[in-house]
């Protein structure tokens, strides 16, 4: 039988299931990937959907059976699979026994989420998947990992859950049905190992890529064994797997596949490919949140991104200019900061981490370009001037907040004066703080600013605060340095994190120089400022909705400043207000990307996998946790996208961090150093690379992350 049209027979018997979605009656708990229903992501998630689509044209799917969403969210309210009464699990250990065997077979749990696989983000290696589950014990204890890795609160994502036989394969893989670096159409991509492709997917083992034609021709080889090996036939068979799943689906498709030991080719997984390089253009600016994801981690609103994006965009472009780090023309030409689906993203090309040819004096100074701005500036009038021209800012800006009375008692137009006078006060403080940074002198081990940070102050304030009982509103009022824990927000009244540490466990320490000690004090007012606007902004919603203009308060968020100044004086408001408000919240966005036609986000690759820039701490080994999935315990190393304010109250129980975006004059970067924790940034695919449960050793002086040792299946 020819390759693609085999398909395994290991198919289990199940009594009939409940309706599926769309019928009458309640959602069915388990769906037969084969089964009614098995294609609807909204009920089995978008993984399983698309293998159950697969499956039902004839590709060589392994057979399983999905736990729906509803399935599993009853399993969460029951207090999760493994403690669950059996009644509330009935079809789910039913299914376990036929697919098993009654546990003579071994099986894969999967996550099969409706955030996984987009036509813009594949999430890949995002949540959890345990493979090679021997018993019914063990598989209950898997199906919540699983679910454990759908995150909480505004991460949380819906999610399925996917379980197959597990299979012990002679080769395994990842291949794509396009470049994605030279976009080129007629060039298939293909990684290769022996056995199964989870080592290779989960960032353990390198194997061997290959680009090939898309007759299955090899074209070009990158490493040993793995693809070498690999004979014609089974080469072609892939070629030909690509191709039919282009068409299926729409287009290229990033696919995980396996050869059993009798040579028949399996689909383990499809998603579209995400990461198409020549969509975007050469031309199009590198955009990633790196840079900004500190100040702005979530996604904005209209109201907000005017308000505060503005201000930073503006002074970023002039602190770049006066520094020499780009031309006049490339900064005319540059968004600088801006926002994708209202998340905020910066020109990479500005802070020197872009990929693309390196200008001649990068060629002749390697030292990255803040190094280099140093040197130039080390002895010169503007590092001699900043610390008193800082001083008189903080001072000014001191005296203008302690003069804002209450809020409630201002007219409108006093309110509305305020977020007017907001702009330039931001512009001011945000373009000091933007060259305190670049021009604060070096740590040994690091490149970056030391000192102590205002989030280390607030962490001892809150820990503090709370020993003596006091609530989080008094100790807000007491000392607003806690504001630097939290993101602004219009219509979200801060709430301070939860410690993982007693008072005597946060660490401390005083600045090495002065203008680290300047840079936090600007960005901790900037923040205030920032917490001024969004009071101002709620109370005005307020007032709006007691007139009747807005349904509610929080409406306000949606509107732009030019349009919140009109409802107030006229109550006029935007006709699409109700349609802005309804729109989703965007997905986090890669850590570098291009815009392609109709706004598409398309991912890019801005270094060698591993390898980053290390932000001092010294060296660790631990166990790998994602941030947003399960709390790191004392020693872990945190692997996370983007550096989030939020992260500070774990960073003293860390043993290392790992982020893929950012820099080490980051705010959480000095953060770290002042705890002591070894922190390495800018390490491109560090999430896809080091999965949850492996461990690794960070070295925050020589910037490297080393995978030693893999996940253990449990």
């Amino acid at each position: 039988m020819h390759a693609l049209s085999r398909r395994p027979t290991c198919r289990p018997g199940f009594r009939q299931v409940q309706s599926p979605a769309g019928d009458e009656g309640p959602a069915p708990q388990v769906v037969p990937l084969d089964g009614p229903g098995a294609t609807d992501p909204l009920l089995a998630g978008r993984k399983a959907a698309t293998l159950a689509a697969a499956a039902a044209s004839g590709f060589p799917v392994l057979d399983g059976f999905v736990i729906t969403i509803p399935g599993t969210a009853a399993l969460v309210d029951a207090g999760g699979a493994a403690l669950a009464p059996a009644q509330a699990r009935a079809a789910v250990d039913e299914a376990w026994a036929s697919l098993s065997g009654d546990g003579t077979r071994a099986l894969v749990v999967r996550s099969s989420s409706l955030a996984e696989d987009g036509a813009t983000s594949s999430m890949a290696g995002r949540f959890t998947s345990v493979l090679d589950v021997r018993g019914h014990d063990a598989f209950l204890v898997a199906v919540d990992q699983v679910l454990a890795s759908a995150g909480v609160g505004g991460d949380a994502a819906a999610m399925a859950v996917l379980v197959q036989p597990q299979v012990f394969p002679r080769w395994g893989g990842v291949l794509f049905g396009v470049d994605p670096v030279s976009g080129r159409s007629d060039r298939l991509a293909l990684a290769s190992v022996d056995g199964g492709p989870h080592g290779l997917v989960g960032g353990t083992v390198d194997g061997t890529r290959a680009t090939l034609s898309r007759r299955g021709r090899v074209l070009a080889v990158d490493g040993p064994g793995g693809v070498a090996l690999l004979p014609r036939r089974h080469r072609r068979s892939l070629a030909r797997l690509a191709a039919r799943a282009g068409h299926r689906f729409g287009g290229p498709q990033d696919i995980e596949w396996a050869i059993d030991a009798g040579g028949g080719l399996l689909l383990l997984q499809s998603r579209p490919v995400t990461a198409i390089g020549a969509e975007a253009g050469a031309s199009a600016p590198v955009l990633g949140p790196g840079p900004v994801a500190e100040t702005f981690p979530d996604a904005l609103s209209p109201l907000e991104a005017a308000l505060w994006l503005d201000p930073l965009r503006v002074a970023l472009a002039e602190a770049v200019l006066l520094t020499g780090a780009a031309s006049r023309r490339r900064v005319a030409a540059s968004p600088v900061v801006t926002t994708v689906g209202g998340r905020v993203a910066a020109d990479l090309g500005l802070f020197g981490i872009a990929p693309g040819r390196r200008p001649v004096l990068a060629r002749l100074d390697p030292r990255p370009p803040a190094r280099r701005l140093r040197a130039a500036w080390r002895t010169g009038r503007l590092r001699m001037a900043l610390p008193a021209l800082a001083a008189d800012l903080v001072g000014r800006a001191d005296a203008e907040l302690s003069s804002v009375g209450r809020l409630p008692a201002m007219t409108d137009e006093g309110l509305l004066a305020a977020l007017r006078g907001s702009h330039q006060a931001l512009l001011s403080l945000h373009a000091h703080e933007i060259l305190a940074g670049m021009l604060s002198r070096v740590p040994a081990g690091a490149e970056g600013p030391s000192g102590a940070t205002s989030a280390g102050a607030a962490l001892r304030v809150v820990a503090a605060g709370r020993a003596q009982g006091l609530s989080d509103d008094r100790i807000m009022a007491r000392h607003p340095v806690v504001l630097s824990l939290v993101a602004p927000a219009i219509g979200s009244p801060p709430a301070l994190p939860d410690l993982l540490v007693l008072p005597s466990d946060v660490g401390g320490g005083g600045p090495t120089d002065p203008l680290a000690a300047w840079r936090e004090a600007l960005r901790l007012r900037v923040r205030w400022v920032q917490e001024l606007t969004a009071l101002a902004a709620g109370e005005l919603g307020r007032r709006l909705e007691a007139r009747g203009v807005l349904g509610d308060a929080a409406a306000v968020r949606w509107l732009d400043v030019g349009e919140l100044e009109a409802a107030v004086r006229a109550g006029h408001l935007p006709h699409d207000l109700e349609d802005r408000r309804r729109s989703p919240v965007a997905a986090p966005l890669p850590a570098a990307f291009r815009l392609g036609a109709g706004g598409a986000i398309v991912p890019v690759d801005v270094g060698t996998p591993g390898a980053g820039r290390g932000a001092g701490g010294g060296r660790a080994i631990g166990r790998v946790v994602h941030a947003g999935t399960t709390a790191p315990e004392q020693g872990d190393i945190l692997v996370t996208r983007t550096l989030d304010p939020a992260l500070a109250p774990l960073l003293p129980r860390l043993g290392g961090l790992v982020a893929e975006t950012g820099s080490v004059l980051s705010h959480l970067a000095i953060l770290a150093r002042e705890f002591g924790v070894p922190a390495v940034v800018g390490v491109a695919g560090a999430l896809d690379r080091f999965a949850p449960g492996s461990v690794v050793v960070v070295d925050g002086t020589a910037g490297e992350v080393t995978a030693v040792q893999a996940a253990e299946a449990p």
